[in-house]
């Protein structure tokens, strides 16, 4: 098979267990890229710019402000727009010699092993546990090598899931996280916080992994997982093996996969609408409203302070615990980026389901 414009790639084809072999493979290559934010960013400029023959890129989000410091493949001029458009649009100015597919929709069961099956690997970028038990599941069904990334305030994780070692023994994402956390009990970056240097790193090493796969260089980071804390520049490994009921609750088939309902089996509440979202105005105007009771759920510690408006601190973790007193009749929540308001609404709402409660859409970022 010829390549395309050699040239662009003789620094990795000088590599003696490389060579024109790899890049021929990288060429042949299919890759889907689920999210194209923080991780998802970094992998996608490192494979286009090794010259992987097919890129897909499934995120349904549009660029903000936010994402900039982190997501370094949009600029300002680009908030508003759909990333996966965005990120297809740069990635063909960096190589126009390869096959670049964006995906603007969101991933679900009705249409994820069909994406998923149009490719030889998948690299999981995204941010919530929903979707990637759902993107795991849907890869061991397949048959596709997954490569895994997850990020944590001032940690990162890679692996490589859904490979057979030397010995033919699989690991897949279940095997390591076989029962996923409560909803809001482990915080997604809007909510914790990250710096944007982190996810440059793992997103990379997602990118080195897929490589090393595909050309059949190095050793990936198979049934092992690295670990690596961006305050300390330290890293390890960790050894995986197949847990013994990590199967027990994951589809059996295709066919159970298409009825199986993700959101629930995190934990994740649909809203019932009781809870009412309160935009920044509204929540300024009733905040100072003696009427209505402040209550702000986040843990301690969390920043920015809340100011402007009398409230109490009640974090979601004590609330999950015992149930606080509330003798209002009208309470107002909120947090970081109004998903544990939301949450703890919920809550509230089944211990005192005659009182009213609303929660500050889009958190204490949104208001500030």
């Amino acid at each position: 098979m010829a390549i395309k414009n050699e040239a662009r790639y003789q620094r990795q084809i000088r590599l003696k267990d490389f060579g024109r072999s790899g890049q021929q493979k990288l060429a042949k290559a299919k890759v889907l890229v689920i999210g194209a934010g923080g991780l998802g960013c970094p992998a996608l400029l490192y494979l286009a710019a090794a010259g992987i023959g097919t890129l897909g890129i499934i995120d349904h989000d549009i660029v903000e402000l936010s994402n900039l410091h982190r997501q370094t493949l949009y600029t300002v001029s680009d908030i508003g727009r759909l990333k996966a458009d965005c990120a297809a649009e740069k990635l063909a100015q960096l190589n126009p010699d390869i096959n670049i597919i964006p995906y603007p929709l969101q991933l679900g069961t009705q249409n994820a092993a069909l994406l998923i099956s149009k490719y030889d690997l998948v690299i999981d970028g995204s941010d919530n546990f929903p979707t990637r038990y759902m993107v795991n599941d849907a890869c061991v069904l397949l048959n596709i090598p997954l490569i895994y990334g997850a990020l944590s305030e001032n940690e990162g994780q890679v692996s490589v899931f859904n490979v057979p070692d030397e010995y033919g023994t699989k690991v897949n994402y279940r095997d390591v996280f076989p029962n996923p956390p409560q909803e809001g009990e482990v915080l997604n970056c809007a909510e914790a916080g990250i710096l944007g240097f982190l996810p440059g790193i793992i997103g990379t090493m997602q990118a080195g992994e897929a490589i090393k796969l595909l050309s059949g260089i190095g050793e990936p980071l198979v049934n092992k997982m690295m670990i690596y804390s961006g305050y300390t520049n330290q890293s390890y490994q960790v050894k995986l093996i197949p847990a013994d009921d990590a199967d027990q609750t994951s589809p059996a088939d295709l066919d159970a996969f298409l009825h199986m309902d993700y959101k629930w089996f995190c934990g994740i509440k649909g809203t019932t609408g009781a809870v009412q979202e309160l935009d920044a105005q509204e929540f300024r105007k009733l905040a100072k409203d003696s009427a209505y009771s402040v209550l702000d759920v986040r843990e301690p510690g969390e920043s920015p302070e809340a100011v402007g408006f009398p409230f109490r601190k009640v974090p979601l973790s004590a609330i999950r615990r015992q149930i606080p007193a509330l003798d209002e009749q009208k309470i107002i929540l909120f947090c970081q980026s109004g998903v544990r308001s939301i949450i703890a609404g919920e809550i509230l709402l089944d211990a005192y389901p005659g009182k009213e409660f609303y929660s500050l859409k889009g958190g204490i970022l949104r208001l500030s």
